[in-house]
């Protein structure tokens, strides 16, 4: 048997998210511990805990990476993109649809458990004000008022996990949720405010 190679600080955190996406893709988010993380990766408990100190931090740890992937495919997507309306809606549909269906069904999971504790909870509205305020500034120019509604935002992050969860779980075509959820951004930004 070959002795065993300690990794690197960061390569041992990269497989230790990679395994707790498994142990949720396989078993659910309820299953994720971090004694059964230990388990699974093969590693002594304090190796886990030393990385995340507790279940809530790690669940955190998850959505940033989802969040950051997420982030990196928009961003990209509208370098490429026309600087129009549809095509801005395109974007944001496009891109939110394809990160949840690319992570798979787990992502479902990781999100209703944020919103399983304040510290959870915290963490995603972060993220979603973030998410919201580059929308808000991509889709200002082609709104009457020369901005988005806090509401209309708010409606389409619904619509977005709404959508996006429907299509992992099989219940639409990502085709038909993206649709959805372009028609709700034209129809968020064309909407006078109140």
């Amino acid at each position: 048997m070959p002795p065993r190679r300690r990794l690197l600080r960061e390569d041992r955190r990269r497989q230790l998210v990679d395994v707790a996406w498994q142990i949720i893709r396989e078993e659910g988010t309820e299953a994720l511990t971090l004694p059964r993380l230990a388990e699974q990766a093969k590693v002594a408990k304090p190796v886990v805990y030393d990385h995340f100190a507790t279940r809530p931090a790690l669940l955190a740890a998850l959505y940033q990476e989802f969040d950051t992937h997420q982030t990196a495919l928009m961003d990209a997507a509208f370098q490429a993109s026309e600087p129009t309306l549809p095509s801005r809606a395109m974007v944001i549909a496009s891109s939110y649809v394809d990160c949840v269906l690319e992570q798979g069904r787990e992502i479902p999971g990781v999100i209703s458990a944020l919103a399983g504790s304040p510290e959870l909870a915290k963490v995603k509205r972060d993220y979603e004000a973030i998410f919201m305020e580059k929308c808000r500034s991509l889709l200002a120019p082609f709104a009457p008022a020369g901005t988005v509604a806090s509401s209309g935002l708010w409606a389409m992050l619904g619509a977005a996990e709404a959508l996006s969860f429907a299509a992992a779980n099989g219940d639409l075509t990502p085709e038909q949720a993206k649709h959805e959820l372009f028609e709700t951004i034209l129809a968020m930004v064309a909407r006078p405010p109140r």
